[in-house]
């Protein structure tokens, strides 16, 4: 059994290797269709008997298309949508890059009434639509709808008899789920409690992705890590996430998993849409140096690139955001925003929400991003963004648009390495500078 390099960036396989490759990957993968990098300097050939199998050097960067059924009747929606696909992180397994966000189940009470009352009727056509277009990811969290939405999920699929090998299901621990004093927070004896409870909710013996949903400023680091590994010991959690931390607090906990030898947090659930770069300041460069993947919530800013809102038009009557101003967006700098995506929709006849959807997913740091819907239709549309292929000058015009203003230390740091690597002219001196 041998192998033998190819490039800095893959193996070729050969003699016993090439055979149990084909095996035991190349038949459940389908990789025998072409596969997309998003990377710069990721490249990876069509797989053929004679033909090299070259792998990425940033794995999580990996894509896989895959067919999925057509969507029903949509003069904007393509006829079949080519879902596309992504290793979570640092990991082997393959999630969509749209993933399936249930928030507006059932409704609940106050704020989550306000972001949606789908039942369960609606759930179920929802999910199902979601899977037929070859969505296999699921987010939810024991918050939503006092646990409502993490009911409506499990429930959806059973009654749509779907195999629970096929899809992901990543639901979020942290918020307050009771009065008691214990009943919020990332402590081992909250997050043992939760995941029983979730595990009750959702139908299911293990949750696939399991993320601490916010900082939570008095547990240490390591009572956190300490928990969840338990659980991934014990079958119940499979990998582990973290949501709306700040980039040294990631940072530490990866270095506690590493030298503790405890599971480490292989994602990062994160606002980001073209109204909200802020994460490319920092978060984004240390996601892609510890290749931890990256899961967008809000790509649309909380409906405030959808279409409805323009600079005319700040409190349309039929969106939720008009009642709840949230997440936090330069409004000024969305409305330029919105001028330069609109002429862009119109040239590819489809919405602006489509237009920003494509712009995130466009990222090659970004892993999957996650949609939430309330009608068919808004989802139809949402998942129509996969095969939107936004030109080099439209992502330009939207790059330049969206910009975010210096801040420090970004703008000191190109300015000091601007220089780094150029060569330093020498001169020969002459004999008599000698003497």
């Amino acid at each position: 059994m041998k192998y033998t390099s190819t490039a800095t960036t893959g193996v070729k396989f050969s003699g016993e290797w090439k055979r149990a490759y084909r095996t035991l990957i190349r038949p459940p993968l389908q990789l025998k269709r072409n596969r997309k990098f998003n990377g710069k300097k990721a490249i990876c050939a069509k797989i053929e008997d004679n033909q090299p199998v070259v792998r990425s050097s940033r794995p999580e960067s990996c894509t896989i298309p895959t067919p999925s059924k057509p969507l029903s009747a949509d003069p904007l929606g393509p006829k079949e949508i080519q879902m596309q696909y992504k290793t979570l992180g640092d990991t082997g397994l393959l999630v969509s890059t749209l993933c399936f966000g249930t928030m507006t189940f059932h409704g609940g009470t106050g704020l989550f009434r306000a972001i949606g009352a789908v039942d369960q009727a609606g759930a179920d056509q929802l999910i199902k639509a979601s899977i037929d277009a070859g969505i296999n990811f699921f987010d939810t969290a024991d918050v939503y709808s006092e646990g409502e939405s993490e009911k409506a999920l499990g429930q959806s699929l059973k009654n749509l008899n779907i195999a629970r090998k096929d899809v992901i299901i990543a639901t979020k621990v942290y918020g307050r789920v009771g009065q008691g004093r214990n009943d919020v927070g990332a402590s081992r004896g909250h997050i043992m409690d939760a995941i029983d409870a979730s595990l009750r909710r959702l139908q299911t013996d293990h949750i696939d992705l399991y993320q601490i949903h916010g900082n939570d400023s008095i547990t240490p680091i390591e009572e956190t890590l300490r928990a969840l590994d338990t659980l991934v010991q014990n079958g119940k959690v499979r990998y582990i996430g973290v949501s709306n931390w700040l980039s040294w607090k990631i940072a530490k906990a990866l270095g506690i998993s590493q030298f503790k030898n405890l599971a480490r947090f292989d994602t990062l659930q994160a606002y980001y849409s073209i109204a909200g770069r802020d994460l490319e300041r920092d978060i984004v460069p240390f996601l892609e140096a510890e290749k931890t993947g990256l899961l967008v919530w809000s790509p649309l800013a909380g409906g405030l690139l959808s279409g409805k809102f323009s600079r005319e038009n700040q409190k349309p009557a039929d969106s939720r955001r008009s009642d709840f101003d949230f997440p936090t967006v330069d409004k000024e700098r969305t409305w330029r925003i919105l001028d330069v995506m609109t002429p862009i929709a119109k040239a590819h006849n489809c919405t602006a929400a489509r237009v920003a959807l494509a712009y995130v997913l466009a990222k090659p740091f970004v892993t999957s991003v996650i949609i939430g819907a309330k009608r068919l239709d808004q989802l139809e549309d949402n998942i129509a963004a996969v095969d939107l292929i936004l030109t080099d000058d439209e992502l330009k015009q939207l790059d330049e648009v969206s910009a975010l203003p210096p801040e420090y230390p970004g703008w000191m740091l190109p300015f000091q390495s601007a220089n780094r690597i150029e060569p330093i002219a020498r001169t020969v001196p002459r004999m008599s500078d000698t003497k």
